[in-house]
């Protein structure tokens, strides 16, 4: 059976940064990752790549950031002052979060904290390698509830 809209998709993926080849992201040692697709779980290129791939088939494909995590946005990028951080001691490259989200410490004087709310891949082609390993019709609790149920899925 073929990857379309509402199809419920396990597959296993290992996502990694095509000029080191680091790999950011793999669900090695674990259960395959279910979703439904067509419900914008997944970034945009994820599921556009895997349309018309059949179950037991292996692909390998490279996201531009367009189609990944966005390209890097300079407006969430911002100046806090390091007061506001109160008993927390930041540090570059700690992630924390906030009432907007999670965001990333870039850089600290001694006055104030540059903090970045883009994702951490935002502005970064990425390449993933996917074995799909299921392809099944969505029940139609699946489809309403607009995610996967079962192994690997939602749980409730």
């Amino acid at each position: 059976s073929e990857i379309t809209k509402n199809k419920v998709v396990r597959v296993h993926y290992t996502g990694t940064h095509p000029d080191s080849g680091e790999v950011f992201d793999s669900s090695e040692g674990k259960e395959p990752l279910a979703f439904l697709v067509g419900q914008k779980q997944m970034i945009p290129g994820f599921e556009r790549e895997l349309m018309g791939v059949t179950q037991g088939e292996k692909v390998e494909f490279t996201l531009p950031p367009q189609d990944a995590y966005g390209q890097h946005d300079s407006d969430k990028v911002q100046q806090i002052p390091l007061e506001t951080f109160g008993e927390i001691a930041p540090e570059v490259g700690m992630t924390l979060l906030s009432d907007l989200g999670p965001f990333i410490v870039t850089e600290i004087t001694d006055e104030s904290v540059t903090v970045d709310f883009n994702h951490a891949l935002a502005g970064k082609s990425l390449t993933f390698s996917v074995e799909v390993i299921e392809v099944r019709e969505a029940t139609d609790e699946e489809i309403s509830h607009g995610h996967a149920h079962g192994p690997g899925g939602v749980q409730h």
